[in-house]
């Protein structure tokens, strides 16, 4: 038997993938709020798949953090907790840290002309979860200009997680949200044309310090707003 012999054979994306993006779309849409639950029967029957399939689907999502399963409970979609929010948190602004410095440092006009773009196409957002779209789309535009293969990779681990926590934040409170947050982004932009990385990192750490303190505040019952 040759080297090969000792490889499993390939496989290709299966249904229980499918399935998974179904879900995950669903989730972000907003048809499956946090803390909304999922149960195995009603989505084999409305994707017209057996169980299987949706019970690998819902371990895969679980593994991106989207949704909990508890033997007691089911599944249901994460609603992150405080300290959920805060590890989130500091992990992705060690990462846009990061990201930060490197744009400053070596990005192209071309590259800081596409974040420009990014930022534009916010202002186009249909509704509050289109936005939040376009927003994790803007910061994927920053960890890839970045050009840290290895920091995208590891932006790509959490992603799911922070458009679940975006989803969070609208669902506290989205007064003023359509407005406010591309305009908070074309600042970003501008910071990051300083080539200052101490007032980029800094507005970049001010534009997550309000999305958190939304959420948070929300938690303590302080901030009732949903537009």
């Amino acid at each position: 038997m040759n080297e090969l012999g000792q490889v499993a054979p390939a496989r290709r994306r299966g249904l229980a993938d499918e399935v998974a993006d179904r879900i995950r779309e669903a989730i972000f849409s907003g048809a499956y709020a946090p803390g909304a639950q999922l149960r195995e029967v009603e989505l084999s029957v409305a994707m017209d798949v057996s169980r299987g399939p949706v019970r690998e689907a819902l371990r895969l999502l679980e593994r991106e953090g989207l949704v909990h399963c508890a033997w007691h409970r089911g599944t249901t979609v994460t609603a992150l907790t405080p300290d959920d929010v805060a590890e989130l948190d500091s992990l992705r602004g060690a990462l846009e840290d990061l990201a930060v410095e490197r744009i400053v440092a070596r990005a192209s006009q071309e590259d800081l002309a596409r974040l420009d773009r990014s930022a534009e196409l916010m202002e186009r957002a249909a509704d509050a979860h289109d936005l939040v779209r376009r927003d994790i789309e803007f910061h994927d535009a920053v960890f890839a200009a970045g050009g840290h293969r290895r920091l995208v990779e590891a932006w790509e681990g959490i992603r799911c997680q922070v458009h679940l926590f975006l989803l969070t934040r609208i669902g506290h409170s989205s007064q003023g949200y359509l407005d406010r947050v591309p305009r908070e982004h074309r600042d970003l932009v501008a910071a990051l044309r300083t080539r200052d990385a101490d007032i980029a990192r800094e507005r970049f750490a001010a534009h997550r310090r309000r999305a958190v303190d939304v959420v948070l505040d929300g938690e303590s019952g302080t901030s009732t707003t949903v537009g």
